[in-house]
């Protein structure tokens, strides 16, 4: 039986990895409360009317993670980064159905306090989105350390870990890639 130390949710990946199902199976309890805690995260930055729950969230992730049949996983910090990237793509693409619905109304608002933007805590789901894509095609690293450390909430340590870089790196590239996106979500505020 597997432990929830990080040994054994790795070696119940490496198991899934070479296509055995039932690691998958064996792996979803362990890592639920983690990827709950995630969850809480991103929609803690939502608009508090927001329709979807946590466990939904999660839930969506599973049948995402479920689908991966060609992943090859390595460790913890990596399927925790993925597992961020799949929970923002789950809510930007929720966001553009709802904003669709509304035809430009009531778009969503995430907090931004963890990327300390200054007097701009808030920004629009979307816009960020748009803004981390920008980054992406102009450094992918960047925009995978913001995707790694904002939104799947991993450690400068456990970023490094899974970009197989230095904790120095990571700092530095963590810092424009802020800086980047500050000045392009100061971009889409509307004056008030």
């Amino acid at each position: 039986m597997a432990t929830r130390s990080s040994e054994g949710i790795t070696q119940l990946l490496e198991r899934w990895s070479n296509g055995e199902q039932e690691a998958r199976d064996k792996l979803m309890p362990l890592v639920y409360d983690e990827l709950h805690r995630i969850a809480v995260n991103y929609l803690r930055r939502e608009r508090r009317e927001h329709t979807i729950q946590p466990t939904a969230l999660v839930n969506e992730l599973f049948l995402k993670l479920s689908e991966q049949h060609r992943m090859s996983w390595q460790n913890r910090a990596q399927f925790f980064g993925v597992a961020a990237e799949l929970m923002r793509r789950i809510l930007v693409d929720y966001a553009r159905a709802h904003y669709a619905s509304k035809r430009g109304g009531d778009r969503r608002c995430v907090s931004l306090r963890n990327i300390a933007f200054g007097d701009q805590p808030d920004a629009d789901l979307l816009a960020v989105h748009d803004a981390l894509e920008k980054l992406e095609a102009i450094d992918p690293d960047q925009a995978r350390i913001v995707e790694l450390r904002f939104f799947g909430g991993l450690t400068i340590k456990e970023t490094a870990e899974v970009m197989k870089t230095s904790h120095a790196t990571v700092e530095r590239e963590w810092k424009m890639a802020k800086a980047f996106l500050k000045h392009e979500l100061t971009k889409t505020q509307t004056p008030a």
